[in-house]
């Protein structure tokens, strides 16, 4: 596992003990407000389980995510491989699912411009996107104060959603190691 620290986060391996707050982030309307569904217990456990197995196959994962000042889970920050095919992939996405009362205090940008780092330094990958709905303004001031940038012609339909669905149309942020070295 990577040393990810920020001045108010530590990025770690996942705990048992995280299962329980991760389930109420994700049960949490708020935080799921644009995702299909709030997951029950056993698909957070089940989301837990495929990013410790990413992570033991390519050394890098969305992280847990823990206040340095108190210890205290509050959700995820990392990198994986988009798990899809579209227009953009292979690729490595970045994401963050932050528990709501944790919105607001840049701990999202901060714990994501750190993977983004450790993406471009340690990994050397020479790209990362990040995808949401459009409506997601939330997560797109994140990456756009990241410095990542989205491009109209990169739109595209979630391939994991059916036609029709009101969250298939997806936007996509580019972040380019020249793009962040600047």
């Amino acid at each position: 596992m990577p040393k990810i620290e920020t001045p108010h986060l530590h990025l770690r391996n996942w705990r048992d003990q995280d299962r329980e707050p991760f389930h109420r982030i994700n049960s949490d309307p708020r935080v799921m407000e644009h995702f299909p569904a709030p997951l029950s217990r056993e698909e957070s456990d089940s989301l837990i389980a495929r990013i410790e197995s990413h992570q033991a196959q390519h050394s890098f994962t969305f992280f847990a995510a823990e206040l340095r000042s108190t210890s205290q889970f509050i959700g995820f920050i990392g990198i994986v491989h988009t798990p899809f095919e579209a227009h953009f992939t292979p690729c490595v996405e970045i994401g963050w699912r932050l528990g709501a009362e944790f919105w607001g205090q840049g701990l999202a940008t901060e714990g994501a411009q750190a993977v983004l780092d450790f993406g471009f330094d340690e990994l050397k990958l020479p790209e990362i996107v990040a995808l949401t709905v459009p409506a997601n303004q939330r997560s797109r001031r994140v990456m756009e104060k990241l410095g990542m940038t989205c491009n109209p012609a990169d739109d595209f339909e979630h391939p994991r959603l059916p036609p029709g669905h009101p969250l298939r149309p997806h936007v996509l942020y580019r972040a380019r190691v020249q793009q962040c070295a600047e």
